[in-house]
């Protein structure tokens, strides 16, 4: 970690990792699967019908379409009234995905926020219009913090849309993401996989299973990987994980599970490229400065990003009878986000200087340790009560956050020259220094950089939750089924907010202010299913979520318990969201193939707003209202599909009282948005596919609100294409071919409206050979 008080040159050495060693775990797979022969076991694809079955070393389940892991879920996924996609690991394999960036890519409706105005470099996952970073799960409990999260211990990854606090409690409305690890199983296997591409590319994973004996597993999952983002000047990252886990009881009532997940990441952080609002050139139409987009502002010698993520879980399953199990989870886990990047539109205005643009750098930083503890009791069954059957799930949910949040001084004492002529304010000399200008248009990441760089106090913030909920779906004969959730929190938050001046970058005074608050708020769900077939369902629902104060950003655990002005002593009140859905559900070619379609309001209340030029009120309101469509398996059991189209209708329906804004669309909510995927084995031994990707302009923001600001800042609209074909070398040996962004498309990933814009990466090769045993 970095020393708080560090003054000087600040350097960023690439970490060695550990390839070699992965490598060699997957290198010895290979080896087995060579001489293994067709006659050996595979606990991954059948070989009996591997050729019928198998995509680029994935079986694809012919039995029937994915459903959700966790309990929560009382009926199956055909007969539950509400959106749920599930991206299964064959869908996480073919397309080469590495974070859940790349992952989400694949669900159409979902975006991704910049990090800036408070909020983190790091996952920020917009569903339906609604930041969604403090509703991401693991197994079923809220992994918090500012996290950058990867893949390779992931089985499956859960998005569920629209309000759901019934089912997590506090949450922004838009919807969460439930990430399902990888666990032991009871028959033995190995895979690994070794991955090499263009821009420096290189990806080792492994995956062992081993069988003790009927009862007793481990399972141990390897990660190293290290490259450049295609299409960036400068910007580069390494990783490397770890992931064991035990299973006690495989074959007997009651299994005891340990696991731990270890996840450490060393990158470049990248704040994009500059908007117009930073200078006097002509407009273009979206507001982002029209310059080259490999341009990379930051400094080399002082910027970087270090995130770290550890997470030890125990859970005990007791079957009770065939019909009830009793399952208890208990969870500690740490992370860790730490950075300091350059943000091109931070340090002042650029100006015309000597014939050329230039500009100052700013910079954004944080240091975020978070750390939870938490524990659920969950009952889970089917019983007959009343002549009813019911699939039905109660528990109670304890936990504890603690949240640091910290900012660094980097003043800068020695840097790249500003030219004569070029005005820089006092305030940002006080807290910025002089020197560290760039050009505009041809900005140097090799600029030498000397200053002080210190870690102000940070503040704190500890959140305690208790829970209790229960899940119902009650059978009314063959045709109807009732949906029902209920979920009742206390949510209490208490600690310091830190207030800091700063000499020459060094904090010359500190105040802190106390801050606490607690409420409670319950939460439901209903929804009637009306099934005309067995495998296909007609329903309606309703749901709501609760929004405590401080996150309805939807990204940080910090909360501001009390408002604005002559709010400035009431404690807020949670922000409500209720939707309306009614959808249908089919699963068809026996149960290989599940298509879905609904129509959606979702709309949220509640946020505080100024409604005169003295006067706050909590009043403000957003709308999103739309349809999507669903698809999800097998069309045949040589043609695979999945994806979807969103259409979502945002409007900030009552904002300040000025008017601004109102009416416009939500940041981060594009109209249109389309995700496919799809491969098909042309022969025995060949499989070809790629994606098509479609999103609408998006404008920017980050606090879901009215997107684009007063500028109107959008990222333009756009199409990306993945190709995809994989050769079955032998029953245990593939390759995998996989073109990213096929025809380089130039697009912005994101823009927060206010300073920067992210281009996407750039057009990316990568060739993995995947083994299995």
């Amino acid at each position: 970690m970095r020393n708080p008080n560090f003054t000087g040159v600040v350097s960023r050495p690439r970490r060695a990792l550990s390839i070699a060693a992965v490598a060699g775990v997957a290198g010895l797979g290979l080896a087995q699967a060579a001489v293994a022969g067709p006659d050996s076991a595979d606990a991954a694809v059948t070989t009996a019908n591997a050729d019928d079955r198998s995509v680029s070393s994935v079986t694809i389940d012919a039995k029937r379409v994915a459903d959700p892991s966790s309990s929560k879920f009382t009926a199956p996924l055909v007969d539950t009234p509400k959106s749920v996609t599930v991206i299964p690991a064959k869908i996480i394999e073919q397309t080469a995905a590495t974070s859940l960036a790349d992952i989400l890519r694949t669900s159409p409706g979902i975006t991704f926020g910049a990090g800036e105005g408070g909020q983190p470099l790091a996952d920020r996952p917009f569903i339906r219009g609604q930041a969604s970073a403090n509703n991401v799960f693991v197994d079923g409990v809220r992994d918090s913090g500012g996290q950058v999260r990867e893949i390779f211990n992931l089985e499956q990854v859960e998005v569920v849309k629209g309000p759901d606090s019934a089912y997590g409690g506090r949450g922004s409305g838009g919807g969460s993401i439930n990430l399902s690890s990888k666990s032991p199983k009871a028959d033995s296997f190995a895979r690994g996989s070794v991955g090499v591409g263009t821009d420096a590319y290189v990806r080792a994973t492994a995956d062992l299973n081993h069988a003790l004996n009927e009862s007793v597993a481990v399972r141990l999952n390897l990660l190293a990987t290290q490259g450049d983002t295609p299409g960036r000047k400068s910007v580069s990252f390494d990783r490397w994980g770890v992931a064991p886990s035990l299973a006690i009881g495989l074959d007997g009532d009651t299994q005891l599970t340990a696991s731990y997940y270890h996840l450490e990441g060393d990158q470049t952080p990248d704040y994009g490229v500059p908007l117009l609002t930073k200078t006097t050139q002509p407009r273009t139409a979206s507001g982002i400065l029209d310059v080259d987009r490999r341009s990379f502002y930051g400094v080399a010698s002082r910027d970087y990003q270090k995130t770290k993520s550890d997470i030890a879980t125990f859970a005990i399953d007791h079957r009770i009878d065939e019909t009830l199990n009793l399952r208890q989870v208990v969870r500690y886990s740490k992370s860790l986000n730490d950075y300091i990047v350059t943000n091109p539109g931070d340090g002042g205005a650029a100006q015309f200087v000597q014939g050329q643009w230039w500009m100052k750098r700013g910079t954004k930083t944080r240091w975020n340790p978070t750390e939870t503890v938490a524990a659920v009791t969950d009952l889970h069954g089917k019983k007959t009560f009343l002549g009813l059957e019911h699939s039905f799930d109660v528990g109670l949910e304890l936990s504890r956050e603690e949240n640091l949040n910290a900012t660094y001084s980097t003043f800068t004492t020695s840097g790249a020259a500003c030219p004569t002529g070029f005005t820089i304010a006092a305030t940002t000399l006080a807290s910025l220094g002089a020197g560290d200008c760039t050009l505009v248009y041809k900005p140097n990441d090799k600029d030498a950089w000397t200053g002080v760089i210190n870690r102000a106090p940070a503040a704190r913030n500890v959140a305690k939750t208790t829970a209790l909920y229960g899940f119902d779906t009650v059978k009314f004969g063959e045709k109807v089924l009732l949906n029902l959730g209920l979920r009742h929190d206390r949510y209490e938050s208490k600690g310091v907010d830190v207030a800091t001046t700063q000499a020459n970058g060094v904090f010359t005074s500190v105040t802190y202010t106390p801050r606490s608050g607690s409420w409670a708020f319950t939460n439901y769900q209903v929804g009637l299913v009306y099934k005309p077939t067995p495998g296909s369902s007609l329903y309606v629902s309703y749901s709501t979520a609760s929004t405590p104060p401080g996150i309805s950003a939807g990204d940080q655990n910090s909360n501001t318990a009390t408002g604005t002005g002559n709010l400035a002593t009431v404690q807020l009140e949670p922000e409500d969201s209720e939707s309306f859905e009614a959808g249908a559900k089919a699963n068809v070619f026996h149960d290989t193939l599940a298509l879905s379609a609904a129509l959606f309001q979702t709309s949220r209340k509640n946020a505080q707003i100024q409604i005169d030029a003295t006067t706050y009120a909590q009043v403000g309101e957003v709308e999103v209202k739309g349809f999507e469509f669903g698809v999800s398996g097998n069309i045949t059991p040589k043609w695979q599909v999945f994806g979807g189209y969103t259409y979502m209708d945002s409007e900030l329906v009552r904002g300040a009282y000025t008017s601004v804004n109102q009416g416009d669309p939500l940041a981060n909510t594009p109209k249109h948005s389309i995700s496919s995927f799809t491969t098909y084995k042309v022969t025995r031994k060949i499989a070809l596919g790629g994606g098509a990707y479609h999103v609408s302009k998006s404008f920017g923001g980050n606090q879901g609100g009215a997107g684009g600001g007063a500028s109107r800042i959008y990222a333009p609209a756009y199409w990306r294409y993945d190709a995809f074909a994989s050769w079955a070398v032998s029953t245990g040996v593939d390759l995998q071919l996989n073109i990213q962004n096929l025809t380089d498309e130039r697009y912005i990933a994101r823009t927060n409206g206010v300073h920067h814009a992210d281009p996407a990466p750039g057009r990316q090769a990568i060739l993995t050979i995947n083994v299995k045993y």
